[in-house]
């Protein structure tokens, strides 16, 4: 049986993928799956870089502002609806287009592998991280072997960001992080083109993306998540950063430096994600004149080989 087609556009935060897909989608007759953990809140517009009314009408946009900021969405939503979504689409006739940067909701989205029953929420990285910096790789990497032997075995105690993410996908899906790779049947006929450029272009990109984001008032959305307290979208880069300068404890200055520290290590573990994980094939989307022929010819071919 002939596989569904799915074109998935994924790479690091503030590199463009937005625009790429509004492209592609009128040139290819699709419409957009959006394959980031934030952008299903409404109300949260500006901090999670969402697509503006404007870029919306150029193209049907779907999974974006179908969750109140009060409610928890978590992999396995994820996981059922775009499937749904892809299913329609096949049957109107047009092609599904996956854009995100959301490492694991784009796995589990393309991969044949059940996430359980569980709610799965993607907000348990900073939790890690906190046990990192207050007790140590050693303690961090023990929390491992008493949950995942197998992973703690294969991952050593002095990578201690490797340790962090499998006791996040542990904690999300209920599974080993190398479980994964021995259930990785994919789903789909898919051809996953990753966008990106080089780690200083891409950093002052990501700088600069922040700047403008306070311009148009990003603080006002970090303030009204910060007055709801613990609610799964506060976890957030680009919001929960500024929740210090609410309380007083840091300057705005040292806040937004934050936003613009978080955002470039986010973009890091994005780019690991996909490079270690995924069968991407990359384009630097500031050479637009030389890699605009090459994405349409690539695409054109994997439409056209059944």
């Amino acid at each position: 049986m002939t596989q569904s087609k799915v074109l998935v556009v994924v790479g690091p935060t503030a590199v463009g993928k937005t625009a790429l897909g509004i492209q592609l989608a009128q040139d290819f007759n699709g419409e957009i799956i959006s394959g980031d953990s934030l952008q299903v809140y409404r109300t949260l517009d500006i901090g999670t870089a969402k697509a503006t009314l404007l870029e919306q009408s150029q193209a049907v946009h779907h999974l974006i502002d179908i969750r109140s900021v009060n409610d928890t969405y978590s992999v396995a939503d994820f996981q059922r609806e775009a499937r749904k979504l892809i299913k329609s689409l096949h049957e109107q006739g047009k092609l599904p287009i996956v854009v995100g940067g959301t490492g694991l909701y784009i796995q589990a989205l393309l991969e044949d592998f059940s996430l359980g029953s569980k709610d799965m929420s993607f907000s348990f990285r900073d939790q890690y991280e906190n046990i990192l910096e207050e007790k140590g790789q050693q303690a961090l990497w023990k929390m491992l072997l008493e949950r995942d032997s197998i992973a703690a075995e294969k991952i050593s105690v002095n990578n201690p960001r490797r340790v962090v993410r499998a006791l996040e996908v542990l904690e999300a899906t209920g599974k080993s992080i190398f479980s994964f790779k021995e259930e990785g049947k994919q789903l789909y006929d898919t051809y996953l083109m990753g966008i990106t450029m080089s780690r200083d272009k891409l950093y002052e990109r990501i700088n600069r993306r922040v700047d403008a984001m306070m311009h148009e008032g990003v603080l006002k959305e970090a303030e009204s998540l910060f007055e709801l307290g613990e609610v799964q979208a506060s976890q957030g880069i680009g919001y929960k950063e500024f929740f210090s300068y609410f309380r007083e404890e840091i300057s705005l200055t040292e806040a937004v430096d934050l936003v613009k520290s978080h955002s470039r290590r986010y973009a890091k573990r994005q780019l690991t994600w996909f490079n270690n994980r995924m069968n991407v094939h990359w384009y630097d989307p500031l050479e637009v004149s030389e890699n605009r022929e090459k994405i349409m010819k690539d695409i054109i071919e994997w439409l056209l080989n059944s």
